[in-house]
């Protein structure tokens, strides 16, 4: 992984904490896959603790890792370094994802709830007013209860996010066309397909990964089929949304949006949105940051203890999802 990325992830706790279950190559960390002292490191390695910032471990890379046999991910989404090769040898990978999913569906569950009060619409008229606010004729399309919550996706997030719902009084709406509707009872919802999720909703959360089945799945159809002052809630991938419907959606008044994730990930300066009162728009922070990354760490760690004593990782990653994952 990149320095910085250890510097983060791994602070002298953590390192000593995998320094318990494993003999830990000397540091500086490794950064590269192919220098001398990469070659050096690979030779005798079994298990590979990787982050943001991993080249992809392909055959010449794996060819200086004789003894290699698992790859600890301390981050999510394992598709920018392993590679076909990695399954061909039979290296088992295991990553962090589960606990990065949640404070992604903590900021999802908060940005549903205060959109829900029109917190932030509510607080900016407060601060141009300074006065008192009539909140006895407070609109009846504000507030939480009895809401209707729209998930795109049973991810790994999806589904975290149905459950940090369920003790509020809300009503959730899944669609994703590889759950049943008993699946999605058991999960306490009720599958929808995808032009009811949007019209139906108040407030659609999207955590679909990008695929290429997914790019620019959210269009400007389903967009003009959301209720008027509907909001729509990206915290997956940028692209899965078309951006310049949602842009013209947005721009117009109907919809509101939250949006972590944009298509380009940087909006350019000039861009609309930027200024737009009916956007919240913020920088790809839903994921784990700060203090969260011990999460992540921990994780690592447990993994790793876990492959040593024979007893398989308990958030492995298999070949044969790798096509539903982001």
């Amino acid at each position: 992984m990149g320095a910085d990325t250890a510097a983060a992830l791994f602070d002298a706790e953590a390192l000593a904490a995998l320094r318990e279950v494993c003999e830990l190559a000397p540091l500086p960390v490794l950064d590269d896959l192919a220098g001398e002292q990469a070659r050096a490191v690979l030779r005798d390695t079994e298990v590979l603790v990787t982050g943001w910032g991993c080249p992809p471990l392909d055959a010449a890379a794996l060819g200086a890792a004789p003894r290699l046999r698992a790859v600890v991910h301390a981050a999510g989404s394992v598709r920018g370094h392993i590679t076909p090769e990695c399954w061909d040898r039979g290296i088992e990978v295991s990553s962090a994802a589960a606990a990065n999913a949640l404070p992604v569906a903590e900021y999802t569950v908060a940005m549903i709830l205060l959109t829900g009060k029109n917190v932030l619409e509510r607080a900016r008229s407060y601060r141009a007013a300074r006065c008192a606010e009539d909140w006895l004729n407070t609109p009846r399309t504000v507030g939480n209860f009895g809401r209707t919550v729209g998930i795109l996706s049973a991810s790994m997030i999806g589904r975290r996010v149905i459950e940090l719902l369920r003790p509020y009084d809300l009503r959730v709406l899944l669609h994703d066309p590889y759950v049943s509707a008993e699946e999605a009872a058991a999960l306490g919802v009720r599958a929808v397909g995808l032009a009811e999720l949007f019209a139906a909703s108040d407030v659609v959360s999207v955590h679909t990964p990008l695929l290429p089945a997914t790019r620019g799945l959210v269009g400007a159809g389903l967009l003009a089929a959301m209720r008027q002052d509907a909001v729509l809630v990206n915290t997956a991938r940028g692209a899965v949304v078309d951006q310049d419907a949602l842009t013209r959606a947005v721009l117009d008044g109907r919809i509101r949006a939250v949006l972590d994730v944009t298509e380009p990930e940087v909006l350019p300066p000039g861009h609309p949105l930027w200024d737009c009162e009916n956007a919240l728009i913020t920088p790809h922070l839903a994921g784990s940051q700060g203090n969260e990354w011990g999460r992540l760490a921990g994780l690592a760690v447990s993994e790793v203890a876990r492959w040593a004593a024979g007893e398989g990782f308990a958030h492995p990653v298999r070949r044969e999802r790798l096509a539903f994952l982001a």
